[in-house]
């Protein structure tokens, strides 16, 4: 394409440290609150439209279009909440044989109208970012055409107002992004001294690396909790509530960027010993040797328990 492209790791002109205690109190206490309410009324297939090829094609979309990483955090969530609630639309009455039968004329069209439907869950978020160009109709069918989507002007309005219509005009969603964006700001309320703003670059470049290995991520978190290597379905369904979990997401993700960001100042070293085990020793422990302090273990790959 002939669109200039740009790093959507870059982060935008994002300043901390100016919200009030008060409003960063309120903003904090909201996001908690509508987190915990996203938690606890969870669809069956939440998740099902954040697998790494989807966040590659947005993301894709976003470099094109030359907007910022948040729209494509913020279309994500937009086209899971839509396409949940339309299929359950499509499927309401449908029968068994039905539901089998992916040549049914209904689900043929969501199949060919689909990258459309990703388009127009982009093209809504950009026009509610503060932070990022507006696409506009004219931009959207120059984007497409150039893609090799020939879609018409009044097929992508009627896509953007199905998304709107099927989402109920609700389009407040918090995203990761968002999360980490507000717990830096809490951060540099408590810490005055804390380098928020280098987090805050090495922070979009860790969360979009877990957003793209989002599966293997959530696999090896899984199998480390329960224990199990080959986890249960209902294992995985009691743990969805981790995987849709945008606190906890934020905060692991800033607690890494600040291991990146130190990592050399840690004076300790990871070794992993013949058995599996994963072991920290200070520079005291590697000079005076094993034999007279055991280094304390932090993971092991056959044994978490260990």
């Amino acid at each position: 394409m002939a669109m200039a492209k740009e790093n959507l790791a870059k982060h935008h002109s994002l300043v901390f440290r100016k919200a009030s205690v008060e409003m960063l109190t309120d903003f904090l206490a909201n996001l908690n609150e509508k987190n915990k309410d996203n938690l606890h009324s969870l669809p069956i297939c939440s998740g099902a439209f954040k697998d790494r090829r989807l966040f590659e094609y947005t993301l894709l979309i976003c470099q094109e279009l030359q907007l910022d990483l948040s729209v494509g955090y913020h279309a994500i969530e937009l086209l899971q909440r839509f396409m949940v609630k339309h299929i359950k639309h499509l499927l309401t009455g449908a029968s068994a044989a039905n539901l089998r039968d992916l040549k049914d004329p209904k689900f043929q069209k969501l199949q060919e109208n689909f990258p459309l439907v990703v388009f127009s869950c982009v093209q809504v978020a950009s026009k509610l970012s503060l932070q990022s160009r507006m696409v506009d109709t004219h931009m959207a069918l120059r984007f497409l055409r150039s893609t090799g989507l020939d879609f018409s002007k009044q097929a992508v309005l009627k896509s953007e107002l199905t998304v709107l219509k099927g989402l109920d005009f609700r389009l407040d969603l918090p995203n990761p992004l968002t999360f980490v964006e507000v717990l830096l700001e809490v951060l540099a309320h408590n810490e005055p001294n804390a380098p928020v703003e280098r987090l805050y670059r090495l922070c979009r470049h860790v969360l979009q690396f877990v957003s793209l290995q989002r599966d293997a991520f959530y696999d090896a978190v899984l199998a480390i909790t329960t224990q199990n290597a080959n986890p249960t379905a209902e294992m995985r369904k009691k743990f969805v509530t981790v995987t849709e979990d945008c606190m906890m997401l934020g905060v692991g993700v800033i607690a890494a960027a600040a291991f990146i960001l130190h990592v050399r100042y840690w004076e300790q070293k990871v070794l992993r010993v013949p058995d599996g085990s994963l072991i920290i020793l200070t520079e005291e422990e590697e000079q005076e040797g094993r034999d007279r302090r055991r280094p304390s273990i932090i993971s092991h790959a056959k044994n978490p328990s260990a």
